[in-house]
């Protein structure tokens, strides 16, 4: 069952402590990022944390600006014990709906970490197709610091690939909204059509 809180952890390792105590000692946290938008992938990402880990600024990828979180992009993968990215593609999102290409993007990520963990914290409602220990818990990106922490992954990821897109597809300006459904690109879509990243099962795409 997914967990949630009325009150609010203070501290973010609650939900990492909790599991240690549990005899647990292999924590992933795991998030993703492009839920939202028209076109792209879904990127997760998964990052085990050391026990002393002690960077400031670490919080939910939409809490952070663009530029801080590409200051602590790199150092979280510098401090990490393990961190593993994975996809879903808009062909795949598509095929099996927007909420099983993120799991599936989720357990991708874990896939991708250089060893195994033995128990995963989960950003949302759900759990992933694993045979690890896992817990979901809304809003984990605001009360788990390894989650935190694998949301700036995700979200700089994505961002990233948005950016290289946009130089394929520069009509559309990926570069600026990432794929969201801003005015703009709405707009976009209804000048030049969908191109061919964008969710052809997604209102705003479909609809043209």
């Amino acid at each position: 069952m997914p967990d949630t809180w009325d009150n609010a952890p203070t501290d973010m390792l609650t939900f990492e402590k909790q599991a240690m105590l549990n005899g647990y000692k292999m924590i992933a946290g795991i998030d993703e990022a492009g839920r939202g938008p028209l076109a792209g992938p879904v990127v997760s990402a998964a990052v085990v944390l050391p026990d002393k880990f002690d960077v400031p600024g670490i919080n939910d990828s939409k809490k952070l600006s663009e530029k801080k979180r590409e200051a602590l992009f790199p150092v979280i993968q510098k401090h990490a014990v393990a961190f593993g990215i994975g996809l879903a593609d808009h062909e795949e999102i598509d095929q099996i709906n927007i909420l099983q290409a993120s799991l599936l993007s989720m357990k991708r990520a874990v896939e991708d970490l250089k060893l195994t963990p033995d128990y995963l914290l989960i950003d949302g409602r759900f759990t992933i197709d694993s045979t690890i220990e896992q817990r979901s818990i809304i809003k984990g990106d605001t009360l788990s610091l390894s989650i935190a922490a694998a949301s700036i992954l995700a979200k700089v990821t994505r961002d990233r690939i948005m950016a290289d897109l946009d130089l394929q597809y520069p009509e559309y300006g990926f570069k600026r909204h990432k794929g969201y459904p801003t005015k703009a690109h709405k707009e976009a879509i209804l000048t030049h059509g969908p191109c061919p990243i964008h969710r052809r099962n997604f209102k705003g795409v479909k609809d043209i």
